[in-house]
């Protein structure tokens, strides 16, 4: 009796050690599990500099968990981080806060806003194509036929006069017979007493002279006819300027009628340079401006002419606009059909305008954009009155200093091609405090922007890094780039296990999907 009482007193102390040992790990594993939660309340009840600053706890995948003190998000079960109000004042809608090593770590670097002349580069590719206006045909100037060609193809280089066609026509024959009987008769009736007689003499043979004429003979071919005597049945046409002949439409043998042509010369020494420029590429285009341009044909060689017009109208298939620039071509090596890369620098002033020191207060041809004085005049070339460069979209002068433009650099600016958006260091924040600005842009200069509104000389603007501070204002579903209103939360559609939040069914027992997608029973 007495050893199984004894046997029951051990049992019941071996269990009262087990239920102790058990309340003991159970005490220190609550002790832990609350320690950090109970440690951080107490740094937000003493009020420390680190928690006096926060706001609310939020998620950083669900940014619509918004609480006030510490602890795990409901959806995910992450830790909720803080957000802290903006330095010098409550938290604005498009303002992040960060520290300055957080700030390094985002690789975030600032520029200021300033004044400065910027140089626009517009790139265009185009042809080389014949100058118009250097462009001959040589027809017939009477039936006949042709009895030779002394140009038997084309790409043959002629000079202004070299004989190109011999032509039979009986009509020149005619012409000339009435030539040498107007003037026979005209040295009849020199001795006739009625002075009317020989007036209407003289009148016939320059009369039939001029005819000649007409029909294309020189002054010196009709002079050998009247020193022969005798008609030619042959007619030399000769070349109306030097050039290389580009299409040959005649063939000996043929009969041709009065304008048909036979020939078509070009000058090279001068031609058109046809590029495309887009539409954005305009803002940037004047007349009179200097392109340079490089070809294939000739690797490190850069050749040079002017804009002298620009097409009113855009190409509806292309969407950009030709523009012609006249270049010179003495020794020949720009040909027709040639491809080019063309490059105009423009040099912007105050509200995108375009100067140019080499023709401020300068006079240009209206036709020939390479002549330019330095007053009024008439051009040396076609003879039209010069225009001032001003009346051309140039500045009068040289700008001064404060007419510089207002620009950023391109790397500066978030375009969504609806609105643009830049980020701002506030300088007085006690911490690395940035807020996003909406901004009215002009046009791009090269590596910069033109600002219209928005921005005030001597701000900093975020250059590198402003992606990251957007996606932080994402995650704090405040006012960004791509969300101007701010308030939806990117990670709304964010969801575990791969299943789409049901949709609530009719009855009692409906379920409704949480904030994040997640379902809850």
């Amino acid at each position: 009796m007495g050893d199984r009482f004894k046997g029951v007193g051990r049992g019941l102390a071996v269990l009262v050690l087990v239920v102790a040992a058990a309340g003991v790990g159970y005490v220190l594993h609550g002790c832990l599990q609350e320690q950090p939660a109970q440690g951080t309340q107490a740094r937000a009840a003493q009020g420390g500099p680190a928690e006096k600053d926060v706001l609310f706890w939020t998620c950083s995948m669900h940014p619509q968990i918004r609480q006030p003190g510490p602890g795990k998000c409901p959806i995910c079960h992450m830790d909720l981080v803080p957000v802290r109000k903006a330095a010098g004042g409550g938290a604005g809608t498009r303002t992040l806060t960060t520290t300055p090593e957080a700030a390094a770590l985002m690789g975030i670097q600032t520029s200021p806003v300033e004044r400065r002349f910027v140089t626009a580069e517009v790139r265009l590719v185009g042809k080389v194509t014949y100058d118009e206006t250097r462009v001959r045909y040589l027809t017939a100037w009477m039936a006949g036929r042709l009895d030779r060609l002394y140009v038997d193809y084309t790409g043959v280089e002629v000079r202004k006069g070299d004989h190109m066609v011999s032509l039979y026509s009986p009509e020149l024959v005619s012409a000339q017979e009435e030539l040498l009987q107007a003037l026979k008769a005209e040295v009849e009736l020199s001795a006739s007493d009625i002075p009317t007689i020989k007036e209407s003499a003289t009148a016939t043979a320059a009369a039939a002279r001029k005819k000649l004429q007409l029909l294309g003979l020189k002054e010196e071919q009709i002079q050998e006819i009247v020193k022969r005597g005798s008609p030619t049945s042959q007619m030399t046409i000769y070349a109306p300027l030097g050039g290389t002949v580009i299409e040959k439409n005649g063939a000996e043998g043929m009969y041709v009628e009065v304008g048909t042509r036979i020939y078509t010369i070009a000058d090279l020494s001068k031609v058109w340079v046809k590029l495309d420029a887009y539409e954005s590429d305009l803002v940037w285009l004047r007349y009179g401006q200097k392109v340079t341009f490089t070809t294939e044909a000739s690797p490190g060689e850069t050749f040079q002419g002017w804009i002298a017009f620009i097409d009113p109208i855009v190409d509806d298939k292309t969407r950009t606009v030709k523009v012609r620039v006249n270049v010179p071509n003495a020794e020949r090596k720009l040909k027709p059909e040639m491809f080019v890369r063309g490059l105009v620098r423009a040099s912007v002033a105050a509200s995108g305008r375009v100067m140019d020191p080499d023709l401020a207060g300068k006079w240009i041809c209206p036709m020939h954009p390479e002549v330019v004085k330095d007053k009024a005049g008439q051009c040396d070339i076609c003879g039209m009155d010069l225009v001032t460069s001003e009346a051309l979209g140039y500045l009068p002068a040289v700008p001064k200093e404060e007419e510089r433009p207002l620009v950023i650099p391109v790397s500066a600016a978030l375009v969504t091609g609806v609105r643009a958006v830049v980020y701002v260091q506030d300088p007085k924040a006690s911490e690395p405090t940035f807020e996003g600005r909406e901004v009215v842009l002009g046009p791009r200069a090269g590596d910069y922007y033109v600002v219209r509104l928005g921005l005030e000389e001597g701000e900093l603007v975020v250059t590198r890094g402003s992606f990251k501070i957007d996606s932080a204002l994402q995650i704090q579903a405040k006012p960004s780039m791509m969300n101007p209103e701010g308030g939806g939360a990117p990670g709304g559609g964010h969801q575990h296990g791969g299943q789409a939040p049901a949709p609530p069914a009719s009855g009692g027992g409906a379920r409704t999907p949480a904030p994040g997608g997640h379902v809850h029973e």
